[in-house]
């Protein structure tokens, strides 16, 4: 299997995971941001201290807790391409469908210079993932899978004995269901799941002991 380095960055007030995400091999090379909470610095610290360059800042969905930090990080890395599922790609400038309009500072952030969709193909060093539309926790909720390095990164639809929160404008527990069952729940076993909050799972774990949502 390819070897991929994630590192976890635990941001914010609701404690919102973002990840730094690599081919293994050392320092330098390309990189993947995905997610961009509040006050982003120890990732761009890192970024630079690996002296790792960022290819894309992925954006699993467009809430106020993913995308506070885009604006930072895009000042740090001007030519940082940031990407959303086409669903939100309105989202990141209205404070009202990122919720951040019903907090005490409403954010808006820079983007996307490109959206994504069902079944595109995304290029890191020379490792291949897949685009899964996953809504339900918001419209345009989406994972990134590698199936050579047996990762998933789910956002909110998915977490170790949870799944993301459906009392949200647009979110819909039966379309959330159907993305995990379709989607998540038929990749394999042994995929390591990396979700927007807690720790990280994996597939088989979810599929055998997740209240929410069986196969």
């Amino acid at each position: 299997m390819t070897s991929i380095q994630v590192r976890t960055f635990t941001l914010g007030p609701y404690e919102t995971n973002c990840y730094l995400v690599w081919p293994k091999g050392g320092t330098g090379g390309g990189c993947w941001i995905i997610d961009a909470s509040f006050d982003p610095e120890p990732i761009i610290d890192a970024v630079r201290e690996l002296g790792l360059t960022p290819e894309l800042l992925i954006l699993t969905h467009a809430h106020v807790d993913h995308i506070a930090g885009v604006a930072e990080i895009r000042r740090a890395f001007p030519k940082l391409p940031i990407v959303i599922h086409e669903a939100e790609a309105a989202w990141l400038g209205d404070a009202e469908l990122n919720l951040s309009a019903f907090t005490p500072t409403p954010v808006t952030a820079p983007g996307p210079d490109r959206s994504l969709k069902e079944g595109d193909t995304l290029e890191l060093g020379p490792t291949s993932w897949r685009v899964l539309h996953t809504p339900g926790h918001s419209p345009g909720s989406l994972s990134v899978h590698c199936a050579g390095a047996g990762i998933v990164f789910c956002g909110d639809a998915l977490f170790a004995g949870s799944i993301g929160r459906t009392d949200f404008p647009g979110c819909s527990f039966e379309q959330l269901e159907e993305s995990i069952k379709t989607k998540l729940y038929t990749l394999p076993d042994n995929t390591a799941a990396f979700p927007g909050h807690g720790p990280s799972t994996t597939i088989g774990r979810e599929k055998k002991s997740n209240p929410f949502v069986r196969p």
